[in-house]
């Protein structure tokens, strides 16, 4: 008879798969207002379940928002934010603004939209060079991407730059850190099941043993593994 397997399962979106969004602290992104130029204090480092990097709280003239931390960042930094702040550590600039060979952090990929690159645990670009056409950054992947020089940027590397270095040491502590997390876990493998619980299980060793193309017009059950592949086979040249 067998089961739903986990795709069809999580298609439904119950409580297990859905993410847990109630228990964040809100976004972390820079006010809209491009023109806007202001100095306020950061107030609090706030933790954001799921999220690897703590926010910054900063309280201005013009009320509160969060933005993703700096290292070295603490309670009662001076934070400044448009075209008369300084490039210092924390300071939000225009790319305009930022001297060449410099990190930032949470950089927006289009003038406003409050940050959308480096944003995690030790996260950063390097400003390369300011052109007429923009600003080239090279991006944490080791790309380089130039854009419009009115895109703001933190100055410095994100917090939490060695998180990823300390070991779990028990299932446990992974558990619980999955659990702020959008996402199942833990996941068990298609292979690693038998035969009645999915298309992929069954047989003396872990291998599905045949092709996993798939049509895309089969039925939710069987729906797994290289749905409508282009191609099969190891490429060659």
């Amino acid at each position: 008879m067998g089961k739903r397997i986990l795709q069809r399962r999580a298609g439904k979106g119950t409580s297990t798969y859905r993410s847990p969004t109630w228990k964040r602290v809100g976004p972390a992104s820079y006010p809209s207002d491009l023109s806007l130029n202001l100095e306020g204090t950061l107030i609090d480092l706030a933790h954001d379940p799921g999220r690897g990097v703590p926010l910054a709280v900063i309280a201005s003239g013009n009320g509160k928002f969060n933005v993703v931390a700096a290292d070295g960042s603490y309670l009662g930094q001076k934070i400044k934010l448009g075209k008369g702040a300084t490039p210092e550590s924390g300071n939000i600039l225009p790319l305009s603004e930022v001297p060449d060979g410099a990190r930032v952090f949470n950089v927006e990929l289009r003038p406003g939209d409050g940050g959308a690159l480096a944003r995690t645990s030790g996260g950063y670009c390097t400003v390369l060079s300011h052109t007429e056409a923009g600003t080239t950054l090279t991006l944490p992947s080791g790309a380089s991407k130039t854009l419009s020089s009115l895109c703001r940027a933190t100055i410095g590397v994100a917090a939490a730059g060695g998180r990823m270095e300390k070991p779990f040491l028990n299932a446990g502590a992974k558990y619980k850190l999955m659990r702020a997390k959008p996402t199942k876990y833990p996941r068990v493998r298609g292979v690693a099941m038998n035969a009645v619980s999915h298309p992929h299980g069954g047989g003396n060793h872990p291998s599905v043993s045949r092709s996993t193309t798939i049509s895309r017009r089969m039925s939710p059950g069987r729906k797994v593994g290289h749905i409508a592949a282009r191609r099969a086979g190891r490429r060659k040249g």
